[in-house]
């Protein structure tokens, strides 16, 4: 979830009452018509041939080369570039479009980035071409029967019309615009659709959608598939290159079974016409619900035995152990309701409506399970809006699959369930260059809004923030109606966190307490796997494992009890005006949303890591405009550090090597201990002032410390019975927060390998993030510290990062030259933490040519990173500020230290 938030995501309509809104949200989705008899297998359908192809000459990067999705200009392409597509059910109406944002497009270039392009060997040719960088998919459904409503959506956004490159400042004359539309509906409503928005359809085979939204989902985002047995979720990670073949069904009104052998080759071998639609509408005659939520909210709360013949009532209560049956075991759906003496009205809905669904469900499981021994696949993957994360149904199918095939498939779910159609659709766009995209380039992210509709999210965007902050206030005045607790004000407290949950609920907008949300997932085909992981395949960023109940409760605590601390900050950051007073409740109440969320069903926003939980923090401050609320505190820190550098340097430079290199690493692990995101290190900091602080901190520094591989590191870097070792080609250092941190810590460490002809490349945040330091901050930094230096002057100069700067002739370090450059690039994300497997295309080619990796601070070395291995040195250091974190990475205490020295990966040699 590394990035920026935005403003325009998913957001749910406005309108005037909650019951509207949760209207909006109950529905059925699925196959068409003409899904819902089986059929005999058949050949693969082949693409419509009427796509307009992309025009790739003359085209540019547009702006700046090195940031984080740059953009790529088509000054030939014609004005036709659509990114809308939707899939028209017999009930639902799926739709996905594709947006995009001015601060995608930034034209911000000088010496320093053009420099390190210059010696990295960046190139323009080293990017692919895709058409569409840096943008956003957003998933959106309408009931089927209101598609009055989808086309006013369509409308309001200019969505069939409007060109998805701003730049060009065009829209498409009525008459010319072209739709990919699947299912059913495309031939229903192609009239329509000429008549309201003056759009052509252009139709899509079903089939063909579906396979290809599922082949890229499955191979795109990494946790999209998991199982679900006895109320368990677990999420399974697919193997692209081991992805076929696969049964894929599809349950929506009807269900539709299909075999799929690779990319293009697919068969429907078999279908059923009892689905969704048969559940809803013999649901909707028998119990007069009036929606398929309602009527899934009915089987909840339902008793089947009351109507469904079971084995114990053929067999006195007892189980039919020969066959392995048990009593509970259904012998007949219904079968009760042949020897009662009752009536339709004698039997509780609740009972008909989970009846109902058990016997569905148990039958596209076993006829799912028939089909994949028929022709030898152990993997099935279930989708469609039949299913739609509801728990009971899937451990159902679930359980049907594994009682029948004895434990030897296992039955799958996909997160996007309901959107193959819909993104297969868009797929057929081949402009796009979806194809091509890896789950590295992929990013999820949850607006403000998921916590609340269970990711339902339906209605134009909520572009104005005043717009928003009105809506999580509406939402929080109607509480009661809203399934995911919303904190409500525990006693002393500034009312911005914790856990209480209201009383009572009322009607929910969700259908189940277990659904899986799905956000909007960003495309940012300039993210790569850091190519100095030594086995990508089995990485793993997360150190602390949030599925265990005991660490979930405790992170989503920390996080809570921290938030009044960041709000305030916040607040204070932008002069504490009622504005930002007002921004500030919003977005406590949004994260607190989302905590609570994720304490009643963890897996709501797929697999989760405590990563995941600082950037999804990072990412609501953003979406409340709190872009660095650490700013002014930052600041005051590199002015107060600069202040006390030469001191320092020049005691540093008085040192023999070995007595300096301990003194450089002591510094960088005491100078860690400034960490806002720390309530033991805030607590430090109301006690006295930063620079009292890190001598207290220094002269703590005894060794042995808790995880102590200095020697070994000193034997690197200094050689051993004489023999001299060889200098590092570039060492990359993850540098973490702003002030002492930096600048008495990581750059006094970078000096000393710039003395010694060693590249440095500083790694930092794309993004603010607590008092972390940015790459676009660290310039100002270094030269601030290069007028006390002449080394790292030097090395700014050539790295870019110094134009004409001038050095204190009274600096009093010594006048080494150097010819190694000092460079900055960003990491490409706005967290804490760093997933290697998404970082920046400027990190990817800095570290194709270093031979030492320095990660630094808890985020990059302990809550990320701490197990990781690398193909060549790296280097791990650390102060550990959390009780918690200490007890399970290095059973030491608060405030021990970690230096972690690792040769490359045995795997690598």
């Amino acid at each position: 979830m590394a990035g920026p938030g935005d403003d325009d995501e998913h957001d749910p309509i406005l309108d005037d009452s909650i019951e509207a809104e949760a209207k909006t949200q109950t529905c059925v989705g699925g196959s068409s018509e003409r899904d819902m008899a089986p059929s005999a297998p058949g050949p693969s359908i082949h693409r419509s041939g009427s796509r307009p192809q992309l025009d790739l000459s003359k085209a540019e990067i547009q702006g700046n080369f090195e940031e984080r999705d740059p953009t790529i200009l088509l000054p030939n392409q014609s004005d036709d570039i659509s990114h809308l597509a939707l899939d028209i059910g017999g009930s639902l109406i799926k739709l996905l479009y594709f947006s995009r944002h001015e601060e995608d497009y930034s034209n911000d270039d000088d010496k320093r980035k053009r420099t390190i392009k210059e010696r990295l060997g960046i190139t323009n040719g080293n990017l692919r071409s895709y058409p569409v960088l840096g943008g956003r998919l957003h998933f959106v459904k309408f009931e089927t029967h209101k598609i009055n409503e989808c086309l006013d959506f369509i409308h309001s956004k200019q969505l069939h019309r409007r060109d998805p490159y701003p730049w060009s400042s065009k829209t498409l004359p009525l008459g010319t615009g072209v739709i990919k539309v699947t299912g059913g509906g495309a031939y229903k409503f192609a009239d329509l659709f000429k008549e309201r928005l003056g759009v052509s359809i252009e139709k899509e085979d079903e089939m063909h959608c579906l396979v290809s939204g599922a082949n890229f989902l499955l191979k795109a985002i990494r946790h999209e598939a998991f199982t679900h047995m006895e109320a368990e979720k677990e999420f399974v990670q697919i193997d692209p290159n081991d992805l076929y073949p696969y049964l894929l069904v599809n349950v929506g009104s009807g269900v539709s079974i299909i075999k799929v052998d690779g990319e293009g080759k697919f068969e429907r071998v078999s279908g059923t016409n009892v689905g969704g639609g048969t559940y809803w509408g013999l649901g909707k005659l028998l119990t007069k619900c009036k929606s398929f939520d309602e009527l899934l909210e009915l089987s909840q709360k339902g008793d089947n035995s009351t109507i469904d013949m079971l084995v114990g009532d053929i067999y006195g209560g007892m189980d039919y152990s020969k066959i392995g049956l048990s009593a509970s075991t259904i012998a007949s759906s219904f079968g009760k309701a042949i020897s009662e003496n009752k009536e339709l009205e004698d039997y509780r809905p609740e009972d008909i409506s989970l009846s109902l669904l058990r016997m569905i469900s148990y039958n596209i499981g076993q006829i799912s399970y028939l089909n994949a021994l028929r022709f030898g696949l152990k993997r099935i993957f279930f989708g469609g809006f039949f299913i739609r994360g509801h728990a009971y149904t899937m451990d159902t199918i679930s359980f049907a699959v594994h009682f029948w095939s004895k434990g030897e498939m296992q039955a799958m779910f996909l997160r996007h369930e309901g959107f193959l159609g819909a993104l297969g659709a868009f797929m057929s766009y081949e402009k796009h260059g979806l194809d091509d995209l890896m789950s590295h380039q992929l990013v999820e992210r949850f607006p403000m809004g998921a916590p609340y509709t269970g990711g339902n999210i339906h209605g134009p965007p909520l572009g104005d923030l005043n717009e928003k902050i009105s809506w999580m206030e509406k939402f929080v005045r109607r509480g009661t109606e809203i399934t995911a607790p919303v904190p409500m004000t525990p006693s002393k407290t500034t009312g911005l966190g914790g856990f209480d949950v209201p009383s009572s609920r009322g009607s929910p907008l969700r259908s189940d307490a277990s659904a899986l949300n799905i956000g909007v997932l960003h495309l940012v085909p300039t993210l790569e796997v850091f190519p100095l992981l030594a086995d990508p395949k089995t990485y793993e960023p997360n150190t602390i494992d949030l599925s265990d109940q005991g660490e979930r409760e405790y992170w989503l605590k920390v996080l809570s009890e921290h938030l009044p601390d960041l709000v305030d900050t916040a607040v204070a950051s932008e002069g504490g005006t009622e504005d930002a007073k007002r921004r500030g409740d919003a977005f406590a109440r949004a994260f607190s949303a989302h905590l609570a969320r994720l304490m009643e069903e963890p897996a709501a926003y797929g697999k989760l890591g405590l990563a995941n939980l600082l950037e999804l923090r990072e990412e609501c401050l953003r979406e409340f405009q709190f872009l660095d609320a650490y700013r002014s505190i930052k600041q005051r820190e590199n002015e107060a550090s600069l202040a006390v550098l030469p001191d320092l340097l020049e005691e540093l430079d008085s040192m023999n090597e070995e007595a300096r290199l301990l003194t450089l690493i002591e510094g960088v692990l005491a100078a860690n201990i400034f960490d806002w995101g720390s309530r033991a290190c805030v607590d430090l900091y109301r006690k006295g002032t930063i620079i009292e602080i890190y001598r207290m901190s220094r002269n703590k520094m005894q060794r042995p410390w808790r995880v102590d591989d200095f020697d070994a590191f000193k034997e690197r870097m200094l050689g051993s019975g004489g023999k001299q070792p060889h200098r590092h080609k570039r060492a990359l250092l993850f540098v973490d927060n702003s002030g002492a941190d930096v600048i008495l810590g990581m750059l006094p460490l970078a000096r000393e390998f710039l003395r010694r002809g060693t590249e440095v490349v500083l790694v930092a945040n794309s993004l603010p993030a607590l008092n972390d330091v940015t790459a676009m901050e660290l310039p100002d930094i270094v030269a601030g510290a290069a007028k006390h230096c002449d080394i790292l002057r030097r090395a700014a100069e050539m790295g870019g990062l110094l134009v004409d700067a001038m050095v204190n002739p009274g600096d009093g370090s010594k006048k080494v030259s150097t010819s190694a450059p000092l460079m900055v690039v960003e990491n490409g994300c706005g967290s804490p933490c760093i997933d290697l497997r998404q970082v920046s295309s400027e990190l990817a080619a800095a570290a194709k040519e270093a031979d030492l990796v320095i990660l630094e601070g808890m985020g990059r070395a302990l809550h990320t990173n701490f197990n990781a291995q690398f193909k060549c040195e790296s280097l791990k250091l650390a102060m550990v500020k959390n009780q918690r974190l200490a007890d399970k990475l290095i059973k030491g205490n608060i405030y021990d230290c970690v230096c972690r020295y690792e040769p490359p990966s045995v795997s690598q040699m």
